[in-house]
């Protein structure tokens, strides 16, 4: 496991808070590696959509579990017995809506592979300009505000995160 550097000043929003500050350091900003952790920061913007992102951070663990490791193919064949699990599962957000949005986004995600060879593939063939990722991304996504889809391309790291200036990546 990485460790927090202690002595390294951060944002304000994840200042004394462990949790919020591995997130800072290690997550926020990188380009997961697979379409399922992509199909993950993704839910995990629908879900934060209204709540605070300690709330969705903290229980990601349990959003992993739920949801199979965001295994897209599984997610995607999810039933009205999978979504009542899901509704009835007091370690995540039950909200309808949103559990309904990640199961159709498992299957829009589908579709995208199919078409551009993965999701990340179709991602780097949007502009790297915060407008092109809405417009683009409304068109492919359910649940796909401006908003959430704002706080998606800066946890992949496809538009450059905006840090305090006196936090440690912060760049001029």
């Amino acid at each position: 496991m990485k460790k927090i550097d202690k002595n390294l000043k951060r944002c304000n929003w994840c200042n004394d808070d462990e949790s919020l500050e591995f997130y800072h350091d290690f997550v926020w900003g990188t380009m997961p590696k697979t379409d399922d952790e992509l199909f993950e920061r993704y839910t995990q913007q629908v879900f934060q959509a209204g709540l605070s992102w300690k709330t969705i951070w903290n229980k990601n663990k349990n959003f992993k579990i739920a949801f199979e490791k965001f295994s897209i193919k599984k997610v995607s064949k999810y039933s009205e017995k999978e979504k009542l699990r899901l509704l009835n599962d007091i370690s995540i957000i039950r909200n309808r809506l949103k559990i309904e949005a990640t199961i159709e986004n498992a299957k829009r995600i589908l579709a995208i592979q199919n078409e551009f060879g993965s999701f990340k593939k179709f991602l780097g063939s949007i502009s790297n300009d915060l407008l092109s990722c809405q417009k683009e991304l409304k068109k492919k996504l359910k649940f796909a505000g401006p908003e959430i889809i704002r706080m998606f391309v800066f946890n992949i790291g496809k538009i450059e995160v905006p840090h305090d200036k006196h936090c440690w990546k912060f760049k001029k």
